[in-house]
């Protein structure tokens, strides 16, 4: 079978069906699982632990409903540090993983240092996050943000790449 090469691992076309499969429905059971991408249980239940292990499947979550849990706000945050050195974006960074409203942080290139994807129930939440992150620290420069309207478009999986050919799709 033809194998696709992803930097640390070898994957072929079970264990792209597999990760298709989770990617949609991540509560399937083993059984489930093995018999939609026709394979044994056993083979199944190696496959995707060798693929836990290998850190491809980082973990499997719910994806639940901002707007239905009271945190209908979705903020994307440009921050810009005066300091840009590495021991400055970490300290930044650390204080931003400590929120627990903060979703997402990238580091980007060019453009502001940081982005941030930020999920908060109301204004007033957001204010308070402004002055515990952004307003106290003195090497934050400037903070852009972005409020959301209206999400169009909201997708957790990755695209993989295509099966080999010949390879049975389910």
């Amino acid at each position: 079978m033809s194998q696709i090469l992803n930097h640390s691992i070898d994957l072929d076309a079970t264990d792209l069906r597999v990760l298709a499969k989770l990617q949609v429905d991540a509560s399937l059971s083993n059984q489930d699982l093995a018999e939609s991408v026709h394979i044994s249980p056993a083979t199944c239940l190696r496959r995707v632990k060798r693929l836990v292990e290998a850190g491809v499947i980082e973990r499997r979550v719910a994806i639940l409903s901002p707007a239905r849990l009271g945190a209908g706000i979705t903020v994307f945050v440009e921050v810009s540090l005066d300091k840009q050195g590495a021991e400055h974006i970490a300290a930044f960074e650390a204080r931003a993983l400590e929120e627990s409203v903060v979703q997402q942080c990238h580091r980007v290139s060019p453009g502001p240092d940081l982005m941030l994807v930020i999920q908060l129930p109301d204004m007033p939440a957001y204010h308070s996050l402004v002055q515990r992150l952004f307003t106290q620290d003195a090497n934050v420069r400037n903070v852009k943000a972005f409020f959301s309207v209206h999400r169009a478009k909201f997708e957790t999986a990755i695209a993989l790449p295509p099966l080999p050919v010949g390879s049975a799709r389910s």
